[in-house]
């Protein structure tokens, strides 16, 4: 998917992102709970459809998912967000040990040209969240991925080890690990919200974090940050 045709779905999804706003936070919505947003039922599920290119939802037999702390950021920061949700679409997962021995065989083996983002990276820049996957950034991931199952890793959702395409920009690399933190959400938010609290002058867009969330992670950051 073309980037421009990226931003042109984000901009036909703005009904979908007010309705993905509305919902009350929960892990999985079903179509027939949606009792207290004015939706239809065939209106609510054309919505989450919409949403599901940008990797902004996820739908299966009438269960989805939304990724509620990026639907609910400014169109500005959905718009700057595009290249990090396409290459998360397109993450591929691998395992050998499915343990840290899997993390060091790749970080000694990774090519120069890859660059490190998401919990390894946040965890190097803020020391704030021990990092449990290492994302990596490759020129070209067929390459890689076949480099790993020559080295006895398989291809699946358990793995530790992600391999990531570049997509966008990586010149700005403080920026483009707070987007992809913010792009992946769950708990890599909060990586995204330290990052954004310890590096703002080299961020060019600020994301909006619920204030309860800022304070969390700022009583938690360590001191000598």
């Amino acid at each position: 998917m073309m980037m421009e045709e990226s931003t042109g779905l984000l901009e036909k999804a703005a009904p979908a992102l007010l309705f993905a706003q509305e919902l009350p936070p929960r892990p999985v919505y079903t179509l027939k709970n949606l009792k207290s947003i004015d939706e239809s039922t065939k209106t609510a599920h054309r919505r989450i459809k919409s949403l599901l290119p940008l990797g902004l939802a996820t739908y299966n037999r009438g269960k989805f998912s939304i990724k509620k702390e990026v639907v609910s950021q400014p169109l500005n920061v959905l718009k700057k967000l595009i290249p990090s949700l396409m290459s998360l679409k397109q993450a591929r997962r691998f395992g050998r040990s499915y343990n840290n021995a899997d993390i060091n065989f790749v970080s000694n083996h990774k090519p120069e040209s890859a660059m490190i983002t998401l919990d390894y990276q946040a965890w190097s820049m803020t020391k704030f969240q021990f990092p449990r996957d290492l994302f990596v950034y490759v020129d070209d991931v067929e390459k890689v991925a076949t480099f790993l199952k020559e080295n006895n890793f398989s291809e699946g959702k358990k793995g530790r080890v992600v391999l990531l395409p570049k997509i966008g920009s990586l010149n700005n690399k403080v920026e483009r690990v707070f987007l992809d933190c913010l792009a992946n959400g769950g708990r890599s938010v909060l990586d995204a919200v330290a990052i954004q609290l310890l590096y703002s002058d080299t961020i060019d867009v600020k994301a909006r974090f619920p204030i309860e969330t800022i304070i969390k992670v700022q009583d938690d950051l360590p001191k000598e940050n």
